[in-house]
């Protein structure tokens, strides 16, 4: 048998064997594929788990770091709720918890102090129960939980003192919206309270204070007025028979006389200039008291006015065998401007009071420059005696009223103790200072500063220089007079003078006299039957247009009625007794003025044809257009008017400050209208005067002129504003 043959049988074994091997091997794979899956499922599961505990680690972590930021937000509330109940315990005012019925559910320790109950006895009680009025207490708590808060509510709490107090308070929610309950404190307001009932007593006492006030002020003006009125009375009183006695005393000195006849003569004269002084002096204290003093400022010669002044006292100085010794400083400018008057009776009143204490030795007045500028200088004057002197602590009220050395001075000396006083207050009044210095038996010094106005205008002949020259006798003089005796005196001393004069017993009388006469100056009593001397001056300024000088005799020169005379246009006054020098030169003074006046205007006319105004110019620069024409000459008429109303107005209110301004706006439409050069130059003096203050007569005259002029002016314009537009 062949080697190559193979039964089936054999070969069916071999392969069932190599099948079984196959078997085999593929059951040992699935066998590891399924422990190999078992060791991966047990491994994705062994990553999971270490995840998860890599997880869990983290946030065992971070719950650590929460439970520790949970425990120091714990302790911040905890110290800011420690922090927030110190403030509140800290707080005086009483704050208290409600619930939404009324029960008080917390407060802090000043509730409990302002109570004087425990915490404990407060909770749960009532709100309003602590209250002076239960019922206003229910309506707070009710308006915060309607309204949720409350603003300034006032009550009184029930305590020892009832404390007032102002509620706020408002409510609070849970975290939902709900309320709760209601926080509500009380601010103590009693100090408040006790500020402003003081507040309000002072403001009634303050009142009350002002009304007193004012009717103190009303009694004391009342009293002012009173005084002024007595005072006006009782001048016009005494200086009118005064007048006469002086007066007649002075004409019967001048006739032949014997010895024994003119020594009493001058005892009578010499008893009335010693009255006048004293009524002056009373009536002086009067007018600076009431603040009614008025200074004027008029150019002078200082060296010639004190020379003058200091002459009257020449022959008593020579009786007394004193020495009079003059020092003036060369250095002080001619001419200033002030009040020369006033001046003249403060020196008169320290020479007179060096005078009487002084028995033998001298008495220096000196007079000299302390500083000066361009405009102004001030002067120190000094008097100084060798008299009896003045004690030094007595030197303190020796310019006091009615006050002198002693009492046995007035005793033995004369005198009222107003003369020091006067002298103060005038001095005083102008802005200057006094002093004095004395030692008894050795002299007294009394110095005092005053400021005065530089000029370069020329001054007008002082009073107490005028002679009575008998060459003036072209002048005629109404006498406005109603008693026979001041008639008779007046007739006598214009007799002596040489004037023409004419007597009317009232103004009425005057009025007509006027009309039917010519007269160069009147001489017009103010106190009058019918009609007085004010209501005459202004019938003859308004009415009849006459600006013949008018001069007032008046026996009452209270600045009441000076003021008066000023307004109602009278040029001047004499006070009552008349001094004939001092009434001589008022006249020549006038008349001068009024003639030189008369002839510039009658010149004026002549030049200007009777016509005040020349269109030339405005024809020129017009082009002859009749519209600008009629433009420029109704504003011409339009601003001349109220500043001719003004310019006259500040005149007799003496506001020197308008009086310049309305003259300065009128000066530039002169020429455009063709008012004469003449006029311009006449308001450019009043500025002048009005920047010096000058209060003399030639400005009331330039003023009055300007204003005919002025007037005129605006008069001839009218008729040429109508020509323009009727020719249109």
């Amino acid at each position: 048998m062949s080697k190559k043959t193979i039964s089936d049988s054999e070969e069916n074994n071999i392969l069932r064997h190599e099948i079984d091997s196959l078997k085999l091997i593929n059951d040992k794979l699935i066998n590891d594929l399924l422990v190999a899956n078992k060791v991966l499922t047990f491994k994705e599961e062994q990553r999971k788990r270490a995840e998860e505990l890599g997880i869990a680690n983290k946030e065992n972590k971070n719950q650590e770091i929460i439970n520790k930021e949970l425990e120091k937000l714990s302790k911040s509330a905890k110290l800011a709720s420690q922090y927030s109940l110190s403030l509140i315990e800290a707080s005086r005012d009483p704050l208290i918890t409600i619930s939404p019925e009324g029960k008080i559910t917390d407060m802090n320790e000043a509730m409990v102090k302002v109570t004087d109950t425990s915490r404990e006895n407060i909770k749960g009680t009532n709100f309003k129960d602590y209250f002076t009025d239960p019922l206003k207490a229910s309506e707070v708590y009710k308006e915060v939980f309607e309204k949720g808060f409350v603003v300034d509510y006032p009550l009184t709490i029930k305590d020892n003192k009832l404390t007032d107090v102002l509620f706020n308070g408002s409510t609070y929610k849970d975290d939902k919206g709900n309320i709760l309950g209601a926080v509500i404190v009380a601010r103590d307001i009693t100090e408040q309270k006790k500020n402003e009932k003081e507040l309000i007593e002072a403001r009634v006492f303050a009142e009350l204070a002002t009304e007193l006030a004012e009717v103190a002020k009303a009694k004391a003006e009342e009293a002012v007025k009173s005084k002024q009125q007595f005072l006006s009375n009782m001048s016009h009183e005494i200086r009118t028979p005064m007048n006469a006695i002086i007066g007649f005393t002075k004409v019967v000195l001048k006739t032949d006389l014997t010895d024994k006849q003119r020594e009493y003569l001058n005892a009578i004269k010499t008893s009335g200039d010693a009255l006048i002084v004293l009524i002056n002096d009373i009536l002086d204290l009067a007018k600076v008291d009431a603040g009614k003093m008025t200074f004027e400022k008029t150019p002078f010669k200082l060296a010639t006015s004190i020379s003058s002044m200091l002459h009257l006292f020449e022959i008593k100085i020579q009786e007394k065998n004193l020495q009079l010794i003059k020092n003036f400083d060369k250095n002080i400018p001619e001419v200033l401007v002030g009040d020369p008057v006033r001046l003249h009776q403060i020196i008169l009143n320290l020479v007179s009071n060096a005078l009487k204490f002084t028995n033998e030795g001298s008495i220096t007045v000196e007079v000299k420059l302390i500083k000066q500028n361009e405009e102004k200088v001030n002067i120190e004057f000094s008097v100084k005696d060798t008299g009896i002197g003045i004690e030094g602590y007595k030197l303190e009220k020796i310019f006091e009223n009615f006050q002198q050395a002693s009492s046995g001075t007035s005793r033995i000396y004369g005198g009222t103790g107003l003369g020091l006083a006067i002298v103060k207050q005038l001095v005083e009044s102008q802005g200057g200072s006094i002093e004095v210095t004395s030692e008894p038996m050795v002299g007294s010094t009394f110095k005092f500063s005053l400021e005065f106005q530089k000029t370069k205008e020329v001054t007008l002949k002082e009073v107490d220089q005028i002679e009575i020259s008998y060459q003036n006798k072209n002048i005629k003089v109404l006498v406005v007079e109603d008693i026979a005796l001041n008639q008779l005196l007046m007739k006598t001393l214009l007799d002596d003078f040489g004037f023409e004069r004419d007597i009317a017993s009232n103004g009425k009388i005057a009025i007509e006299k006027i009309q039917d006469n010519n007269y160069d100056v009147i001489l017009m009593d103010l106190q009058m039957p019918e009609m007085n001397g004010f209501d005459a001056t202004d019938y003859i300024r308004n009415e009849l247009k006459s600006n013949i000088p008018i001069i007032a005799l008046t026996a009452d020169v209270t600045t009441v009625d000076l003021e008066k005379c000023t307004a109602v246009g009278m040029n001047d006054y004499i006070a009552k007794p008349v001094d004939e020098r001092v009434l001589y030169s008022k006249i020549i003074k006038h008349v001068q003025r009024a003639r030189l006046f008369d002839v510039a205007k009658k010149e004026n006319s002549l030049n200007k044809q009777i016509r005040q105004t020349n269109l030339t110019y405005l024809l020129s620069k017009t082009k002859a257009n009749p519209d600008t024409m009629m433009e420029m000459i109704s504003l011409y008429l339009e601003q001349t008017p109220p500043l001719i109303l003004s310019m006259k107005e500040s005149l007799v209110n003496q506001d020197w400050n308008l009086l310049h301004s309305s003259v300065h706006k009128m000066i530039p439409s002169f020429s455009i209208v063709g008012i004469d050069k003449s006029f311009e130059e006449m308001a450019k003096k009043i500025q002048a005067y009005a920047t010096s203050s000058e209060q003399t007569d030639a400005i009331h005259d330039m003023v009055l002129t300007l204003d005919e002029v002025c007037t005129q002016a605006c008069k001839e314009l009218k008729e040429e504003y109508l020509k323009l537009k009727n020719n249109k």
